[in-house]
């Protein structure tokens, strides 16, 4: 798949906020394949998913579409994307959750980008109270995971999205994994 040309999404995501309901589908078409990608890293090692990548990438344009957020740029709305996939991913894991009656508890391997996720497996709705805990703590920081881990975004994309130096996000990166990493492991933050 081609990438569109340089700010053509943001184009479209202004016409949307202006009101221009129309440049949906464009706009859709546009980022479907880079959404269904996210979608499959999300999804990647999880082990007893029946969620496919589509239909996470289709909760996920719902909520997105649905929020009214006004998106400043295709950075911007991927990792306002990969926000809405962990709330859909959440969402299932506790609707499902709720079915079992506290059964068979399954441990969720995540996102390999994550090196303290690589070496063991990490419980879904732990990880998403861990990075509600940092976002009371450090919104910034715990945006940065969202936008690194479930956005797939590089640490320079973070740092031009923020307006912080790399090295900043590097230090933060570094510093969150750790407090999430004691905070998933029963230590406090």
């Amino acid at each position: 798949m081609t990438q569109p040309p340089p700010g053509e999404v943001t184009l479209l995501l202004q016409r949307i906020a202006e009101g221009q309901h129309d440049a949906r589908g464009r706009l859709c078409e546009l980022v479907y394949g880079e959404l269904r990608a996210m979608a499959a890293r999300q999804l990647r090692g999880m082990r007893g998913e029946t969620l496919q990548p589509t239909a996470l990438v289709h909760e996920a344009w719902l909520k997105l579409v649905g929020s009214g957020a006004d998106f400043t740029g295709r950075r911007h709305f991927l990792g306002v994307a990969g926000k809405a996939m962990r709330s859909v991913l959440v969402d299932h894991v506790r609707h499902k959750r709720s079915q079992k009656r506290g059964g068979d508890l399954q441990q969720t391997p995540l996102d390999e980008s994550v090196a303290f996720l690589e070496a063991g497996e990490v419980d879904l709705l732990d990880l998403d109270a861990a990075l509600q805990e940092l976002a009371r703590t450090d919104a910034d920081l715990a945006r940065w995971v969202e936008m690194r881990f479930f956005g797939g975004m590089t640490n320079a994309e973070v740092a031009t999205l923020e307006g912080v130096s790399e090295s900043t996000v590097e230090r933060g990166w570094r510093f969150a994994r750790a407090q999430l990493r004691r905070q998933l492991e029963g230590g406090s933050a």
